[in-house]
C-alpha cells in the first residue's frame, strides 16, 4: 500500500535530523568550550533537545505503520499526527528560550569576545540545518507527511538560531553586544510562530477539522459524475495525512444492485485518482419521487 511506503520512505528524514543534531551537539559544545563561547554552547544544548524532537518524529513515522489490529481498527496513522504535536511543542520550549536569554542579555550585556572559529562554526552548522531542511521539506512534501514536516520546520529554526549565534558572536568581535539581542529576540518569535502553526494544524487534524476549500473541490468532482443525482452530504478528516472521506448521494430509484454499485465505485475511483484520498466510504439513496 502506497501510504506504507510513503511513511518507511519518511524515516530517512527523521534519521538524517537524528545523525545531524548528534553530530552539531557535539562540535558545538566541544568548540563552544574550548574557544570560550557560551552563546554556541548554549546553541548546541539547544541541538540535544531537537535530538529527542526528531526521535519522537521518527517513532510517530513507525507507529504509523501498523497495521490494523483489533484496538486499532483503522490503523495507526493517527501517531504521525501526535508526533508532529510533540514536536511543536519541544519547538516553543526551544522559542522560550531563546528568547528569555536575549531578555538576559538586556538586563546583563555580555562583554566576552569567542574566538571567531565558534563564529565559523555557527554559520557552518546553520548551512548544514538548512541543508538537512530543504531535503526533508521536499520529502515531506512528496510523500505528505505532516510528522516529517513538522521536522524540517524545526530543521529550518535551528539554522535561524545558528545564524543568530554568529551574527551575535561576530558582534562582540565589535563591541556591540546589542545585536545579538535583537537577532535573538527575532528568532525566538519566529520559532514560536512556527511552533503555534505546526501545533495549530496537529490539533485541528486530531479534532477531526478538515478544509471547506479542499470538501468543494470533492464536491465537485462528485456531482459531475454520471448517475449521481445529488450529493447529500460529504465528510472527511485527516488520519495521520492520510483523507478518509464519507459521501452520500442520490441515485434513480429504479437503478438495480450492480448499477447503484457501479456509481459507488466510479465516486471511489475519482476521488482517489484525482486527490489521492485513501479512503472513501460511499452511501446511496434512492431519489424520491423517481420513476
Amino acid at each position: 500500500m502506497e501510504v506504507y511506503q510513503n511513511l518507511k520512505k519518511g524515516e530517512r528524514g527523521a534519521w538524517i535530523s537524528i545523525a545531524a543534531y548528534i553530530l552539531l551537539t557535539v562540535v558545538k559544545i566541544a568548540v563552544g568550550y574550548f574557544f570560550h563561547s557560551e552563546a554556541l554552547m548554549a546553541d548546541g544544548l539547544n541541538n540535544g533537545t531537537d535530538v529527542i524532537a526528531s526521535i519522537a518524529v521518527l517513532v510517530g513515522l513507525k507507529i504509523s505503520q501498523r497495521p490494523p489490529d483489533q484496538d486499532h481498527h483503522y490503523g495507526h496513522f493517527r501517531a504521525e499526527t501526535i508526533a508532529s504535536l510533540i514536536a511543536s511543542l519541544i519547538m516553543v520550549m526551544v522559542g522560550f528560550e531563546v528568547l528569555t536569554e536575549g531578555a538576559k542579555s538586556i538586563i546583563n550585556p555580555k562583554t566576552e569576545s569567542p574566538d571567531l572559529i565558534a563564529a565559523w562554526t555557527a554559520i557552518g552548522s546553520a548551512i548544514v540545518m538548512f541543508s538537512v531542511y530543504l531535503f526533508n521539506v521536499r520529502l515531506a512534501k512528496k510523500i505528505k507527511s505532516q510528522a516529517l514536516m513538522a521536522a524540517a520546520m524545526d530543521n529550518r529554526s535551528d539554522a535561524y538560531v545558528s545564524v543568530g549565534t554568529f551574527l551575535g558572536i561576530l558582534a562582540a568581535q565589535f563591541h556591540i553586544a546589542w545585536m545579538d539581542t535583537v537577532v535573538a529576540m527575532i528568532i525566538g518569535v519566529l520559532i514560536c510562530k512556527t511552533a503555534w502553526d505546526i501545533f495549530k494544524e496537529a490539533v485541528h487534524s486530531l479534532t477531526d477539522g478538515f478544509s471547506e476549500k479542499e470538501l468543494d473541490k470533492y464536491k465537485e468532482t462528485i456531482n459531475n459524475i454520471p448517475g449521481v443525482q445529488s450529493l447529500e452530504d460529504i465528510k472527511a478528516r485527516y488520519v495521520g495525512s492520510t483523507v478518509y472521506v464519507d459521501v452520500v448521494i442520490k441515485v434513480h430509484s429504479n437503478l438495480n444492485v450492480v448499477e447503484s454499485h457501479a456509481i459507488c465505485d466510479e465516486v471511489e475511483r475519482r476521488l482517489t485518482e484525482e486527490f489521492n484520498i485513501t479512503n472513501v466510504h460511499v452511501h446511496i439513496e434512492p431519489l424520491k419521487g423517481d420513476s
